[in-house]
């Protein structure tokens, strides 16, 4: 066998190897070869590339500089499709430098391959000025422009360039309506939709996949959109594909329409994985536990998402326990992702198990997934829960990639711990890192001001929502200010509040508001107030309640006696109050009037030696011996 002979079977080897599955053989066999042409290394570059292994590609690529192999155009496409699907900026423009110098620049798949880079990465300024520079564009070229204007969420420029375009085929209507779709831009979709196929432009799969799962995500009440959407699938015959099946699917599932949903999956021929997935999520989405452990058995293969669905459906159903040994379970045989740990820290911070969660995190540390966004979020959240607000903190600082909801997270968390100063510090470091505070952020500023007393930086923060961010006051801000306001006895100015945006929610307010009137004894105030909560909703018993209350306090009882006789004339009736109690996990209710519990009797038993115990201490180890007892019997 000659030594090109040997080059061609052995590169056929390497490519037949990657295709199969097993790209680490044919990275063994690349290695051990003792020459290689440059068609051998664009086939194990390409193999890497089409395999999703980005940075093992780009690895290779600059391995092969290094060596003094010189790329060629075959090279360029393969390393600029790997940074295009790492989302690497940086490596692009290198790249993107090279292949200049080396004159590969002007080849067309070159430049439709510069253009998808740059689009990828959200660089809309390169992508245009290489589609710009273009000496000629084909079908390919105009498409990765339209998705560039689309994944920067530049639609006018989107439009502009699909206005431009002499051929719409199918795939550019797709980008389009994808991208509108993902906006959720349903109407906008909808007449794309109709446009398309009156350009005889026929829809194909993806575009009903795209419009179906638009429709799931959709939080309209009526699924009509979707229906619509449905029948126009199985009237072009698409119903057939395992990809828009399992897109309709979803949107049953999505929408707990259970029994559509049922009948679609029994529909389908040969279901995928996708599918199985999707219908334990449907399962678990209707509250239907049980039934979605049977699929999950059932399923011929469970891969990460499957085992991802179980937990993150036991912990929504409040089977919070169940969803962590689902977890324990998995990672025996499947490698769990950021979304798994995500859920699964979602349990422990339902629980507020402090030691759960620190099992889970030590998990996510040793799988490397502790500083992904989705996890650390979930960290801070969880840590603040369980009152441990440093290290809340320290899972902050280890998110290499915060996000809004990390900062707000964090503001959070020092907030509910009293931690005024320190939430104060991460909101200034938040607007420093040019990340914009929405609604959730103000919420979080003003209730730490309150809790803590700093009144006056409460206002400036208030002030600044729309004199400085743009974020227009909701209820739950001017119920902040209220609050504070009233903690810091300031009634007045809080009724002068309630007054001046009466359109929020002025109930809720005035609620606030006549509480600190009793607790100030302002009882002059407190009338105009209860008044106005009367008279904004009659039917409902607080305002009556706390007037009756405050009379009672004052000695007032002609007065109380007149609210209650006016809530009996209105037919109001007071909910009875209640108080509940954790147990191991078990949730015990009281309500005032009743004796439901079925271990009321132990309880008054255990009430009475308690009051004994408090007026006369003598008889310490008997009473310890009995309330213990006592425990035992409500804890079985």
């Amino acid at each position: 066998m000659t030594c090109s002979q040997f080059l061609r079977s052995t590169t056929s080897k390497i490519t037949a190897l990657a295709r199969s599955g097993h790209v680490n053989m044919a990275r063994k066999l690349f290695d051990e070869m003792p020459q290689r042409d440059l068609i051998t290394w664009n086939a194990m570059l390409s193999s890497y590339s089409q395999l999703g292994l980005a940075q093992d590609a780009l690895t290779l690529f600059k391995k092969m500089k290094t060596e003094g192999v010189k790329p060629d155009h075959y090279s360029f496409t393969a390393a600029l499709s790997a940074a295009a699907n790492a989302f690497e900026a940086r490596h692009g423009p290198i790249i993107h430098g090279v292949l200049v110098k080396s004159g590969f620049h002007a080849w067309l798949p070159v430049g439709n391959s510069l253009i998808d880079m740059y689009g990828k990465c959200l660089n809309l300024d390169g992508a245009r000025k290489v589609f710009e520079e273009m000496d000629w564009r084909n079908e390919i070229s105009w498409c990765s422009m339209l998705y560039a204007c689309v994944n920067a969420e530049e639609f006018d420029a989107a439009r502009r360039v699909f206005s431009d375009m002499s051929n719409r085929i199918a795939v550019a209507w797709n980008i389009l309506i994808s991208g509108y779709a993902q906006r959720g831009e349903v109407e906008l979709c909808v007449n794309l939709f109709e446009q398309m196929r009156t350009c005889s432009c026929k829809p194909d799969l993806w575009t009903f996949a795209a419009l179906m799962n638009m429709c799931a995500d959709e939080l309209q009440e009526e699924p009509f959109c979707g229906q619509m959407i449905h029948a126009c699938v199985v009237k072009s015959g698409w119903d057939s594909a395992a990809e828009v099946n399992n897109s309709i699917l979803s949107f049953y599932a999505k929408r707990s329409c259970v029994t559509d949903a049922v009948r679609i999956f029994e529909s389908i021929a040969a279901p995928t994985q996708v599918t199985w997935n999707t219908m334990i999520d449907a399962r678990m989405r209707c509250g239907e536990v049980s039934a979605a452990l049977l699929l999950f058995q059932q399923a011929p293969e469970k891969n990460v998402i499957s085992w991802t669905t179980m937990i993150a459906g036991y912990a929504r159903n409040g089977h919070e326990e169940m969803a962590l040994a689902q977890f324990v379970e998995m990672i025996k045989c499947v490698k769990p992702d950021d979304f798994t740990f995500g859920a699964a820290i979602h349990a422990c911070s339902n629980l507020a198990l402090l030691g759960h969660g620190r099992m889970v995190h030590g998990c996510a540390v040793h799988y490397g997934f502790h500083s992904y966004i989705y996890v650390g979020n979930g960290l801070v959240n969880m840590y603040a829960k369980c009152g441990d607000v440093g290290a809340s903190y320290q899972s902050f600082n280890d998110i290499i990639r915060k996000d809004l909801i990390s900062w707000n997270a964090m503001l959070f968390g020092f907030g509910l711990h009293g931690q005024a100063f320190e939430a104060l510090r991460i909101y200034d470091e938040m607007v420093v890192s040019s990340v914009r505070p929405d609604k959730v952020t103000f919420i979080g500023l003003l209730m730490a001001c309150s809790h803590s007393g700093l009144i006056q930086r409460g206002k400036a923060v208030f002030e600044s929502m729309w004199s400085v961010h743009r974020v227009a006051p909701e209820a739950d801000h001017i119920a902040c200010m209220i609050d504070m306001l009233c903690r810091g006895g300031y009634l007045k100015e809080a009724r002068e509040l309630v007054e001046k945006h009466s359109k929020a929610s002025k109930t809720s307010s005035c609620e606030i508001l006549l509480s600190a009137c009793a607790v100030h004894g302002n009882f002059g105030l407190a009338e105009k107030v209860c008044s106005d909560v009367i008279m904004e909703e009659p039917q409902k018993d607080g305002g009556y309640v706390m007037m009756s209350n405050m009379y009672c306090a004052s000695g007032q009882w002609k007065e109380a006696e007149m609210v209650r006789k006016a809530m009996l004339k209105k037919g109001v009736k007071k909910k009875p109050g209640c108080s509940w109690i954790e147990v191991q996990n078990k949730l015990m209710v009281f309500v005032a009037g009743t004796c439901s519990n079925p271990c009321m009797e132990e309880i008054c038993k255990l009430l009475v030696f308690l009051e004994s115990e408090m007026r006369n201490p003598s008889f310490i180890g008997f009473f310890e011996n009995y309330s213990s007892f006592c425990i035992a019997t409500l804890n079985s």
